[in-house]
């Protein structure tokens, strides 16, 4: 008998009874506990599932088997499960089109024709041509898990670069495909992580870490980021080493070349929401790097180009984001040109265009447009019917139109194309989805948290609803890393609200819906800010009569799990089911792996000893408590994702089981060959969606209409 089998034994020998909504006796496997104790500043913590770290030992593969095998015998005897699915593939089914972007004489944008695992990369001649496939993502694997993580066109656009990942992992592989033949070019860059593609003369210039063994590639920390530039037609090995830092190993960097290749800017980012820029001009082979920025305290964001000076989108002296012109024959930074002030509305991006700019604002978690002039002065307002999410927004310096894409909670995206020279909008593609999307109201209210903080949120449900504290609510949040939620398009959302449910999606602070001031007062010491903003709006659904705690659902992913694990173990009685998404859960642990520790800006670090005792009061991990009974928990990741590695999930999981006293079930599901969420093909997304809202509507006591 081998080594597989006897664990297999074990733990089957030492199945814990759980009785759970259904009639039949559901079991959890007995994890295995060890006596590992940490001490932090004279606190003792016990880590007792800390072997399930490991994510390439027999045992943890294992335990992954036999939690995926409890989870798929409770989720088959859904009565709904399988109707509920054709539904969703039913909602899923549209044409989705992404934003058009010129290189030479083509255009090209992505397409999917409704149920393709990735979207195809098109290109056409003229904005009526329906265009040609020019490379289908889907022939790169039979199951689809091999993506494109990006794409980057050639400024003289005689080459497509793309990113390749593999299973949903963050690490990429750069190729090169030569657009006149259609011939993929032997060059092939590895190791590459949180980089682009930045095009100069015959070559590019990339991110990448050092190589590293496989049996680390998913967990290993992430040190010692570094900027190289390859040249077209050599190998890997004889790329030229940019710039690196060696004496500040947690720091990325990402290069970027001006339309002009006159400036390469390479910005770098530590553990906080600025960044630093340096400049090199490109036209001097050995010009010297120049520091613009090093104290990381703001946001400098390079957009364009004018002549001798950077166009940027920067936070200085303005929370809410104005633009300035960096002259690079005056190199202090008091000194630069402000184009346009701040406004009343969060600037989010900037795009430069034919001797214009557009720039993207937010006002109350909802996008508009203004086109300006290079001198700043105002060419026109593009402004929305209703609430809206505007998305990649593309422009190009020797063209006049922008394109970007529209859409809403209750219609996916819809290209728009604008002409800067007439001012003029028009729609060119909008998808058809089978949804009665005009029975439905999207409101807006805003609600007092916990320190009289008024917060914005967003209500979706069908006309007419009668507030009757029975419907099933499904509230959605997330609240960090100065990343603003705004309206976005969900088929499976689409499928609770047709079937009764009111969808609920709070802007927390610790996001960037309000500019730097809202984002810091959701981090460190603040954190907990963020997990009192979404308590309060549970108690506001359930006090103004949408819901009661038995109807009330809660969902997030990523920080938005680390938002629904804090949740529900701070108060277990507001909600009757809690899906935390790939979710930061070991609060004490999270910067020892892989890019973690870049989200000490946002958190804190258990490593000193004042953060360390605001993380241990709400770390969902720690909080768990014997005794207490806990929502129907739903909690899924990947086994590829080194994003938030699955650990996080895993020892939730396990100490959720062993401690739950209550009657709902406490279930994993554990995606193969899946990452943190980007890649990841459509009919994975598809099952694991369905199982999502299968879990989340039978324990609200709803049904598949």
């Amino acid at each position: 008998m081998n080594q597989h089998h006897k664990l297999l034994l074990f733990i089957s020998a030492a199945l814990m009874p759980f009785t759970g909504t259904f009639s039949q006796q559901v079991s959890y496997p007995a994890t295995k506990k060890t006596d590992q104790v940490d001490d932090y500043f004279g606190t003792k913590v016990a880590d007792p599932y800390r072997w399930l770290e490991d994510d390439h030992s027999a045992e943890t593969a294992l335990w992954v088997d036999m939690q995926n095998e409890v989870t798929s015998k409770y989720l088959v005897q859904i009565p709904f499960r399988k109707k509920l699915r054709s539904r969703l593939t039913e909602l899923s089914n549209y044409e989705k089109y992404s934003t058009w972007q010129k290189a030479g004489s083509n255009y090209y944008f992505s397409r999917n024709t409704g149920l393709q695992d990735q979207s195809v990369i098109y290109s056409a001649r003229n904005l009526q041509d329906t265009g040609w496939v020019f490379f289908d993502p889907n022939q790169l694997s039979p199951d689809g898990t091999v993506s494109l993580s990006f794409t980057s066109f050639s400024l003289d656009g005689k080459y497509m670069g793309y990113g390749i990942s593999v299973s949903g992992s963050d690490w990429q592989e750069i190729h090169v495909k030569e657009i006149a033949t259609g011939r993929i070019l032997d060059d092939q860059v590895q190791w590459v992580k949180f980089s682009n593609m930045a095009w100069k003369g015959d070559g590019f210039y990339y991110s990448r870490y050092d190589a590293v063994k496989a049996s680390t590639a998913l967990s290993g920390k992430n040190q010692y980021h570094k900027v190289y530039y390859h040249k077209l037609g050599t190998k890997q090995t004889d790329d030229v080493l940019i710039y690196e830092d060696k004496e500040h190993p947690q720091r990325n960097f990402n290069a970027q070349v001006t339309d002009n290749e006159r400036y390469l800017v390479i910005s770098g980012y530590e553990t906080g929401s600025g960044n630093s820029l340096i400049v090199k001009d490109l036209r001097k082979p050995k010009a010297p790097f120049i520091t613009l920025v090093e104290d990381f305290k703001n946001r400098y964001d390079v957009f364009g180009s004018i002549g001798d000076s950077l166009l940027v989108l920067s936070n200085l002296d303005a929370p809410r984001g104005r633009i300035i012109c960096a002259d690079m024959s005056r190199l202090v930074k008091g000194q630069w040109d402000e184009l346009v002030p701040q406004q009343p509305e969060i600037m989010q991006s900037a795009t430069q265009s034919i001797v214009r700019f557009v720039v993207k604002y937010m006002k109350d978690c909802s996008n508009m447009l203004r086109v300006y002039f290079n001198n700043g002065i105002l060419l026109d307002e593009i402004k929305m019917e209703m609430p809206v999410t505007i998305d990649d927004v593309k422009a190009d310096r020797n063209d006049t139109l922008i394109f970007f894409t529209v859409s809403s909670f209750t219609f996916p995206s819809r290209l728009m194309r604008y002409q800067v020279i007439s001012k003029t909008k028009y729609l060119q593609n909008e998808s058809k989805v089978d949804f009665m999307a005009d029975q439905f109201t999207t409101s807006q209210i805003f609600y007092p948290s916990k320190d009289g903080t008024m917060i914005p949120m967003f209500i979706v449900y069908r006309t007419g609803l009668d507030l009757n504290s029975e419907n099933p609510t499904l509230l959605f949040g997330y609240g960090g890393f100065n990343i603003s939620k705004t309206p976005e398009f969900k088929p499976e959302r689409l499928l609770f609200l047709e079937s009764g449910g009111i969808f609920v999606m709070a802007n927390l602070r610790g996001g960037g819906e309000y500019g730097e001031e809202w984002h810091k007062a959701g981090t460190r010491l603040n954190k907990q800010n963020v997990f009192d903003d979404f308590i309060y709006a549970a108690q506001y659904l359930i006090s103004n009569g949408f819901t009661n705690p038995m109807k009330l659902a809660i969902s997030g992913r990523s920080n938005g799990g680390l938002l629904v694990g804090a949740a529900m173990t701070q108060r277990p009685d507001l909600f009757k089911v809690a899906v935390p998404v790939v979710g930061v859960m070991d609060m004490l642990r999270f910067q020892k792996f892989t890019i973690g520790w870049s989200w000490v800006g946002d958190f804190g670090s258990s490593d000193n000893r004042e953060e360390f005792n605001a993380i241990y009061k709400y770390s969902p991990l720690h909080r768990i408590q014997q005794g207490v009974k806990y929502p129907a928990t739903f909690i899924t990741t990947g086994d590829h994702d080194d994003r938030v590695v699955p650990a996080h999930s895993f020892k939730f999981a396990a100490t959720l089981q062993e401690k739950n006293a209550g009657e709902f079930p406490t279930l994993i599901r554990i995606d193969k060959n899946a990452g943190h969420g980007s890649g990841k093909p459509l009919s994975k997304l598809i099952d694991e969606q369905a199982d999502i809202f299968s879990f989340m509507m039978y324990n609200l006591g709803m049904s598949v209409k």
